[in-house]
């Protein structure tokens, strides 16, 4: 069985710390996908969410002192239930708070995936890379060196997403190739995306390196879909049929149109 169907099957409960430019389309991303939202950030309630959610997902992009004391909460409570984290340091690098708060962050708790573009994991993990606001430059460096030496450092694994998106454990390393470019024309979507892999670590029973790499292809042929679908209409057409298409796309869609490569060790 695919993780894509057993997401649908167990309608896992994600808890999100989300920002809030993104957090309506998070949600209703994953209703889409099949799973159950859970937008809260009280420190009254958060560590009792995080421990009967499926998966707790924390997004750094619209930073404070109460959300950073919110997802530490989160993150320890899921920690000792045994919930996967997935930890996404939107702008990491832009600002030396956020650098410092992502620092904090993966210090204060295991997280269980890093979602992130190349500077943003880069400098999680005290690299140099360049970047803009929150984009990643260019750069010249080897992403998937990068990427593995970040899941080693963290002991987790590791997302780079860009052209191509790197998936790593930092012994095993998948690169995924689907995808469209008009994703990053619509704000949230690598924030949904984080989202949407929780969901899948949430359904995967601990089998976080190929729920993962499932999440990034199912996710990138939903936008590819959608993309020649809304074809000339623009980024608010494609949005909407971009939600419907993680809906509608079945196992069987995906398995046609996946674009997963194992590196060899």
């Amino acid at each position: 069985m695919s993780f894509l169907s057993k997401v649908r099957e167990s309608n896992p409960l994600v808890h999100n710390i989300t920002n809030i430019v993104v957090a309506g389309f998070s949600a209703n991303g994953l209703l889409a996908l099949g799973a159950s939202p859970f937008m809260a950030d009280a420190h009254e309630e958060v560590a009792d969410i995080a421990a009967m959610s499926g998966a707790v997902v924390l997004n750094i992009g619209t930073l404070n002192d109460y959300a950073i004391s919110s997802m530490l909460l989160a993150g320890q409570a899921a920690n000792r239930h045994q919930v996967p984290v997935v930890l996404d340091p939107v702008g990491a690098g832009a600002t030396a708070y956020r650098t410092e708060v992502t620092h904090k962050l993966v210090n204060g708790m295991q997280i269980t995936a890093l979602r992130g573009n190349v500077a943003e994991v880069a400098h999680v993990v005290g690299e140099s890379w360049s970047i803009k606001g929150v984009d990643a430059g260019a750069g010249d460096g080897d992403v998937v060196a990068l990427a593995v030496k970040a899941a080693r450092k963290l002991n987790c694994v590791v997302i780079i997403t860009g052209k191509e998106d790197v998936i790593t454990d930092g012994n095993s390393t998948y690169v995924v190739s689907n995808g469209h470019p008009i994703l990053t024309k619509v704000t949230g979507t690598g924030c949904l995306l984080s989202a949407v892999v929780g969901a899948f670590l949430a359904a995967s029973g601990g089998v976080w390196l190929e729920a993962a790499a499932e999440a990034l292809s199912f996710y990138g042929v939903a936008a590819e879909i959608a993309a020649e679908r809304t074809h000339g209409q623009g980024p608010g057409s494609f949005q909407s049929e971009f939600l419907n298409q993680l809906a509608l796309v079945t196992p069987e869609i995906y398995s046609g149109r996946s674009r997963v490569q194992r590196l060899a060790q």
